[in-house]
């Protein structure tokens, strides 16, 4: 091994503040990490460029040179993780960029004004980190070609101009002195001629060629669960000329609660594979996408036992105390940060605890998936993290989780609830049904507090508008909701249209609902709504 990193995303809007940073990777280096990776697509300081990264809580220079100089200090290397063709959606907003702009998130390839955007960005990278890698990025730009280069250029193939482009961003990295890393989605699916997972690789002398040899090709997998698969895929890898990194998952992107036991099934195998193939540097990527609304601490346990998993140690009662002698913390309990997504019969990715928190009480489209006594599972859950809030540091970790449970044992079932008294026209049930939405909006308010605290311990203010905007939204539809039941209830209002609707299975079954399915939606716009938002 050379590198065992972590990397954090700080572009999905939550910017972690400098000091917290160093808290974390000071637990990191305990763990025994080598290597730090700060994800930022638009969310750092570009010389000459005032738009990149404007109010969004971009780190400054200075602060990236005070994050390098401290991670130096306790022995980790800090590899500077930018993007120099696609998930620049942010960018985009301002019209300055629209010279550069191709079409979705992707830099217009060949336009002189998108390499001096580049060279903007190594250069200033160039004087806040000493690294000699640098990862750039290029992954997901499947419409790369096809908005204005092909209005300026005509069609030719993505292999081309994917071709095209990295041979430039290469050149202007060996000028500051960089080792480019990029992760290898768009040259691998060309050998399987399909989805990235695909264990048919061919890599032929033509794909070969297309990436030069001095680029490492990063292999990133969050999702597969047996040896055999992570295997074959590393095996595809080594067939480039390139050095092959590896990069996993510590799930943190799918809402308010982490995903450590989904984390241990996909990366034991992985460091097993890892290991027997040779890959000499790894690390594991933690994501904030759709808003960043969990923690990087909440995934501590599965990153503890990943290392150690690596390392050759199997015995997880071993991990276990080894955890707690390194961080004072009870495993278990940290682990337990899980539960506001394990209701029901939830095991993978599935993230109830943000999707039913937003979902409609009237256009509850995902209503069809609630299942029988995960209110009460709910409420056993916030009992359980707020009796580990009395003996954590991260006491602030427990009572937003705690809180987020407690909103939902009334949140959860309360739209297809609404939907089944309001069919009775029962004026008693109609009655506690009311009491029930005056609940759940004080319950969503102690939520709220609990989750401003967390956000503004960790992470810059900016982006946190965002949960202002999506949360207070919720607490607005849920008093309006209510006050259209009352006006009901009191004969103002004939009927409530939404209600008068027939509920559909939201897995395509119509009349049919699939109760052995939990959705994972994890987009906030396609969950509050059916509607246009």
């Amino acid at each position: 091994m050379k590198r065992f990193g972590v990397m954090l995303d700080m572009s999905r809007n939550a910017v972690m503040k400098v000091e917290e940073v160093k808290k974390l990777t000071k637990i990191l280096r305990s763990f025994g990490y080598t290597t730090v990776m700060l994800y930022t697509e638009d969310t750092y300081e570009v010389e000459n460029e005032p738009y990149f990264g404007y109010m969004r809580g971009r780190y400054t220079k200075q602060e990236l040179k005070e994050i390098v100089a401290y991670c130096e200090s306790i022995g980790m290397e800090t590899i500077p993780c930018i993007q120099t063709l696609a998930h620049l959606n942010q960018i985009f907003r301002w019209s300055i960029y629209s010279a550069v702009h191709d079409c979705d998130d992707i830099l217009l390839v060949g336009e002189e004004r998108t390499y001096e955007l580049i060279e903007n960005m190594f250069k200033t990278v160039r004087k806040c980190f000493s690294s000699e890698y640098i990862h750039i990025g290029m992954d997901e730009a499947h419409n790369v070609g096809l908005g204005q280069y092909l209005s300026k250029n005509g069609y030719e193939k993505s292999s081309e101009i994917l071709q095209k482009h990295l041979k430039r961003v290469v050149e202007i990295a060996k000028k500051y002195s960089f080792k480019p890393l990029i992760w290898s989605d768009m040259f691998y699916k060309l050998a399987t001629k399909g989805g990235y997972y695909e264990l048919n690789a061919e890599v032929t002398e033509e794909i070969k060629a297309l990436v030069p040899n001095d680029v490492s090709l990063v292999y990133w997998d969050y999702y597969n669960t047996e040896s055999e698969t992570f295997d074959a895929l590393i095996k595809g890898h080594q067939e480039f000329n390139n050095e092959i990194w590896f990069a996993g998952g510590a799930w943190a992107w799918e809402g308010f609660a982490p995903h450590n036991a989904y984390t241990l099934k996909t990366m034991s195998p992985a460091m097993q594979s890892v290991k027997e193939y040779g890959v000499e540097n790894i690390f594991i990527t933690s994501w904030g996408d759709n808003g960043k609304e969990c923690s990087f601490y909440a995934v501590l346990p599965s990153l503890y036992t990943v290392k150690r998993l690596y390392d050759g140690e199997t015995d997880i009662q071993k991990i276990k105390a080894e955890f707690c002698a390194l961080t004072g913390e009870d495993y278990d309990a940290l682990f337990a940060l899980d539960l506001p997504n394990f209701v029901g019969n939830a095991q993978g990715v599935e993230n109830p605890c943000k999707h039913m928190l937003y979902s409609d009480p009237f256009n509850g489209f995902l209503d069809s998936t609630v299942k029988e006594g995960v209110s009460k599972e709910y409420a056993n859950h916030a009992k359980m993290l707020a009796k580990y809030a009395k003996t954590s540091k991260y006491v602030y970790l427990f009572e937003n989780a705690s809180a987020l449970c407690e909103l939902l044992s009334v949140k959860y079932a309360i739209g297809l609830e609404t939907r089944a008294v309001y069919a009775k026209k029962n004026t008693q049930q109609l009655t506690a049904l009311i009491e029930k939405y005056k609940l759940c909006e004080e319950l969503l308010e102690k939520f709220y507090q609990a989750y401003r605290k967390l956000w503004f311990i960790e992470n810059k203010p900016h982006g946190f508008d965002v949960q202002d905007l999506r949360l207070g939204g919720l607490s607005r539809r849920l008093r309006s909701c209510r006050e259209r039941l009352e006006k009901y209830l009191l004969g103002e209002e004939n009927e409530i249209p939404e209600l008068e609707e027939k509920l559909l299975d939201y897995f395509g079954g119509e009349d049919t609902f699939d109760k052995e399915k939990t959705p994972s939606l994890n987009n906030w716009a396609k969950t509050a709504s059916v509607n246009i938002i």
